[in-house]
């Protein structure tokens, strides 16, 4: 039985560069190179006439650079990109752009077949992650089928919170598990603000022992961490309350839920880390990717710190940044 081939474009202004990356490709089998060209507007070109699974991409590029196309590509077309650069202070505006992964590109002087082999992996491993095979189709248009949210926030996490969750509508087929950094007496208070300012969604404060159930959300009592312990064979998942010593100062903390969550639930798991102080919330989000995962950060345009999802961005555990305005469209379409 034949394999399907990786269809790629390559977009870099060098054709030196594209000829080396052919070559490498090519060597491997398992690509096919829909289209080499030179600069961002002929990527978007190349791919409204052909199927293609991944774009690899340089930013400095004439005509339409590798950072504005991968706002087009990805919106657009829905089309994952690798950014591929030397230039790696323009990382974390690669991925807010869009871009799935940051590849640092050798110098000119160095870029040898024998010295991408890492780079093709990566490329490689990251579309068989998302990519689903002919035998098991998937008519939902995204590669993952997940059993889980776990939300982490903290400074002005309650109204960026409160705005995704109004915006998920009615029945979310999804269990929402929340960590916020909250002040000790203001829990309770929070829910119930939560319920008048969301009442299409119900939120709870999280029990020990409790079931989370779709369409609900469950958020982290004050001074106590909350971690999912086990998941039920239906895939819902049973939390835990810890008074496990603080991490990093934090009691509950976003890491906590978020490693418990990659653990039990694998490629199942989705992870949204918003405003915030501070790094909690990143480890947990990288763990989340390296498990198979996904995660959406909250772009600086719309946090009120972007300490937490910029720390995530800076650690490669973003697969994706959007506004907060966007995050509840986002979600509604990755939990179908």
């Amino acid at each position: 039985m034949s394999v399907e081939k990786i269809k790629i474009v390559i977009a870099d202004d060098s054709a030196i560069i594209r000829g080396i990356l052919e070559k490498a490709l090519n060597a491997t089998g398992d690509f096919e190179i829909i289209a080499s060209v030179s600069n961002g507007r002929k990527a978007i070109d190349a791919i409204k006439y052909n199927p293609v699974d991944i774009i690899i991409s340089d930013i400095d590029m004439p005509e339409l650079n590798g950072i504005e196309a991968a706002k087009i590509i990805t919106a657009e077309h829905n089309i994952p990109v690798v950014i591929f650069s030397e230039d790696r202070g323009l990382k974390n505006k690669a991925i807010e752009a869009g871009a799935v992964l940051f590849e640092e590109k050798p110098p000119l002087s160095a870029f040898k077949i024998e010295n991408l082999a890492s780079f093709i992996e990566n490329v490689r491993s990251y579309v068989k992650n998302i990519k689903p095979s002919k035998e098991t189709p998937n008519h939902n248009h995204h590669p993952y089928k997940f059993k889980v949210v776990v939300l982490g926030a903290s400074t002005g996490g309650p109204t960026a919170v409160q705005e995704v969750l109004s915006g998920l509508g009615q029945n979310f087929p999804l269990p929402i598990v929340y960590v916020q950094h909250i002040d000790i007496g203001s829990d309770l208070k929070m829910v119930n603000w939560f319920n008048e300012e969301c009442p299409n969604i119900k939120v709870h404060l999280a029990q020990d022992g409790q079931e989370a159930k779709p369409g609900n959300v469950y958020m982290a009592p004050a001074d106590h961490h909350l971690i999912i312990d086990f998941v039920r064979q239906n895939g819902n998942p049973i939390l835990k309350l810890s008074d496990e010593p603080e991490e990093r100062f934090l009691r509950p903390a976003v890491n906590k839920l978020f490693r418990t969550a990659a653990k039990n639930y694998g490629n199942a798991c989705l992870g949204v880390l918003m405003t915030g102080m501070g790094q909690d919330g990143a480890e947990g989000c990288k763990m989340i990717v390296d498990n198979g995962g996904y995660t959406i950060a909250e772009s600086e345009e719309t946090c009120a710190v972007f300490g937490m999802p910029a720390a995530a961005i800076e650690m490669g555990g973003a697969s994706e940044v959007l506004p907060r305005n966007e995050i509840a469209k986002r979600l509604r379409h990755l939990a179908l």
